[in-house]
């Protein structure tokens, strides 16, 4: 596993608003097993959420969106979806299990109330909501509803570097995890295509909430916290006057209950001749050794690709490329967890302490710049 593969669908992405990657087929039930529908194109990353049910098995039925543009170019993606003629009639058909959705960042938890009074699991993209009012509506229908409100923290769920980091902790072979540290930028693109919601804080819920949702999931994940404490967050707008809502860096230091600290950084400051929309990496130390991550690509080395894993503890040094290798479980899990009712994919108490702990983070952030 330590050869280089061509540049993947992710590192080919000029922004990260269209990351979309594309794994094996690996399906977990057969044709007709899981039937899915996606109500609301707010956010590009509801093409990788839909490619990686479909791979998994999940059969796409709807599309629902109030813009038609949007519909069409979803459509186009993917012919099998029918144009539903209201977010009623993805609700009301029996056959959808799931319903999917990539709704501006503050009405993330209003579609997803709606889709599990109507008897839906609800899955959405991140942040999965941008207040601890949202979050405790979305507790109080998980548990009047007993359906899930699941989140994609793509960033680990759908990056196979980070997949196969958590297989490498899992086995020991850093030791006990102490730190994870993380980077997180991104590339702004021509702020003039980005929609309207985009710059208002109210509708993204803040830059820690939004892009530093997937960094505490990773600390939650990696770190084995149940919880955690934000020690200290701050953000701040470096370059954007124009847009004076925009947070275009932030970064926090939070603690876990277990002891794990972490530190993260998260920015809109990826370089226009950087290959890729951002040099995302994760750097997990353990008693025993270290892993780092370089999600996207390895920088300097064109056409490189992403899932570069780095390795060291007693035994030595070892670099493996994971591309191709290792593939995104999590989706065929969260496919068996909503036909099963179990949580091996993740379970709804850390998707809502991510999403508590980002909150948080914001809310606590002091304002720098």
């Amino acid at each position: 596993m330590k050869s280089h593969v061509k540049m993947s669908d992710m590192a080919k992405a000029s922004e990260g608003m269209s990351y979309a990657p594309k794994g094996k087929v690996k399906p977990v039930v057969k044709k007709g097993g899981f039937a899915f529908a996606v109500a609301a194109l707010d956010h590009g990353h509801i093409y990788g959420m839909c490619n990686g049910l479909i791979e998994a098995g999940a059969d796409l039925k709807w599309v629902y969106d109030p813009d038609p543009k949007k519909v069409k170019a979803f459509i186009e993606k993917f012919p099998q979806a029918k144009k539903a003629r209201s977010e009623e009639e993805v609700f009301s058909d029996p056959e959808v299990k799931l319903v999917a959705g990539a709704a501006i960042t503050s009405e993330r938890c209003a579609l997803g109330l709606r889709a599990m009074a109507a008897g839906k699991d609800y899955f959405t993209d991140k942040a999965p909501l941008t207040s601890l009012d949202q979050l405790k509506a979305a507790k109080d229908a998980v548990k009047k509803t007993k359906k899930k409100y699941m989140c994609y923290y793509s960033e680990r769920l759908h990056v196979e570097s980070a997949v196969y980091a958590g297989e490498l902790v899992t086995q020991g072979a850093i030791g006990k995890v102490i730190q994870v540290l993380g980077i997180g930028p991104h590339r702004m693109g021509d702020p003039k295509s980005r929609p309207d919601w985009f710059y208002k804080k109210e509708k993204y819920g803040g830059i820690l909430c939004d892009i530093g949702s997937h960094q505490i999931e990773q600390l939650l994940f990696y770190g084995g916290c149940k919880d955690a404490k934000v020690v200290r967050s701050q953000v701040g707008n470096y370059n954007h006057p124009k847009y004076p809502e925009l947070e275009d860096f932030g970064d926090a230091v939070l603690v876990g209950d277990n002891g794990t600290t972490q530190y993260f950084r998260v920015d809109w400051f990826t370089p226009d001749g950087l290959q890729n929309w951002g040099d995302g990496r994760t750097f997990i130390l353990g008693t025993e050794g270290y892993i780092e991550l370089r999600k996207y690509l390895n920088v300097g080395i064109p056409s490189s690709g992403g899932d570069h894993v780095f390795l060291a503890n007693k035994k030595g040094e070892t670099y493996i490329n994971v591309s191709g290798k290792v593939g995104y479980p999590y989706f065929g899990l969260l496919i068996l967890d909503c036909l099963n009712r179990t949580e091996k994919a993740m379970t709804q108490e850390h998707c809502f302490k991510a999403a508590e702990l980002s909150v948080k983070a914001e809310m606590k952030a002091v304002k720098i710049k």
